[in-house]
């Protein structure tokens, strides 16, 4: 993701537009923060796709964390903890964090092609919620969740 470059005559990223930015940016320290929990509890299988998944969630991170850069801001840092909507203890209720996990990251990416202008942020949103909804699709059918890929993902 890289921020968009501005000619002179064009106006600042709007605030509405880095404030969505800094929302994805939250929920991909959330997601990283749900996958190291879950790998604990997930069989060998899942936990392969869990560490391929941690990867895919770091580097979206980092480009968040560019491009906040590249527009003067300062990233948001991560919590040192998050509260998952249940407890987590058998590879169930860690599967169930994952889509969570997957659930908000994808609204907060949708929320970052809803609120900007520039074609690259609205491009990288795009892709990010693509990413997302393939990973979400992958813990929603292994938890036996229907259906796989819900309705509009990233809307409630």
């Amino acid at each position: 993701m890289r921020a968009p470059a501005q000619e002179q005559d064009e106006p600042a990223v709007p605030a509405v537009t880095v404030e969505a930015l800094q929302r994805a940016l939250a929920s991909e320290h959330a997601a990283l923060w749900a996958y190291k929990m879950a790998v604990a509890f997930v069989p060998p299988d899942w936990a392969a796709r869990a560490r391929a998944d941690v990867e895919a969630h770091t580097t979206l991170r980092g480009q968040v964390n560019e491009t906040l850069t590249q527009l003067g801001q300062r990233p948001i840092s991560a919590q040192p903890a998050y509260a998952p909507p249940q407890p987590v203890v058998d590879a169930a209720s860690a599967g169930a964090l994952l889509v969570a996990a997957e659930t908000d990251a994808i609204a907060a990416w949708r929320s970052v092609t809803e609120r900007s202008t520039q074609v690259p942020l609205r491009q990288a949103g795009l892709r990010a919620m693509i990413e997302c909804t393939g990973r979400l699709a992958y813990w929603r059918t292994v938890t036996e969740r229907t259906p796989v890929v819900p309705v509009f993902p990233g809307r409630s």
